[in-house]
């Protein structure tokens, strides 16, 4: 990582994985969830492959994904390092308002709510959103091939999960989510 941003970037990210960690003691007992199987192979390998991919520099080095896609400057390097830590930080807050009602999976929780409060009034899925930011923000920092890679698998790996959930919540919430889809985007305010 240029210019010695590894510590901000890793400290980001740690403290997004202590947060989830810790938070994961108070959610509410599922009543639908997605089966192991294809949630392992649509989400949490892509999620494993990514984040080996933003991991240690001299496993890339020599290859073209270790390759840089433009010099490392400093302005690069600090933007990644922002980028990193505003993506972590909404998505902590995201996590944050949905309370008792988030989970890492698909699933539709006993007593499930509709939260469109706080980061959830600008787009469906802003934990999403802040994790993009974050993998965007290491992937700027990087600047090599590795970087880009991972924020396109982290992309296809959420658009996956998303539209699952989305479906799930229009057959929890009806009209009332779609209410929700039509005034709010899924992961860009105003755009997508």
């Amino acid at each position: 990582m240029a210019l010695s941003i590894e510590p901000v970037i890793k400290a980001s990210w740690m403290l997004f994985v202590l947060y989830w960690l810790w938070g994961w003691r108070r959610v509410k007992d599922a009543r639908r969830s997605e089966p192991v199987l294809p949630r392992l192979l649509k989400y949490w390998l892509p999620l494993m492959l990514a984040a080996l991919l933003i991991g240690p520099e001299p496993w890339f080095h020599g290859t073209w994904l270790g390759s840089r896609v433009y010099p490392a400057t400093l302005a690069g390097a600090v933007s990644g390092a922002l980028l990193t830590m505003l993506g972590v930080a909404f998505a902590c807050w995201a996590r944050q308002v949905l309370g008792r009602n988030w989970s890492s999976v698909v699933q539709v929780k006993q007593d499930h709510e509709l939260i469109q409060a706080g980061p959830y009034r600008w787009v469906r899925h802003p934990i999403y959103t802040g994790l993009l930011l974050a993998f965007l923000g290491t992937a700027v920092a990087i600047g090599e091939w590795r970087g880009a890679l991972a924020v396109v698998i982290v992309a296809l790996s959420f658009w996956f999960k998303l539209r699952l959930e989305e479906r799930w919540m229009r057959e929890n919430f009806g009209a009332s989510y779609e209410q929700y889809m039509q005034r709010t985007k899924a992961l860009i305010p105003g755009v997508l």
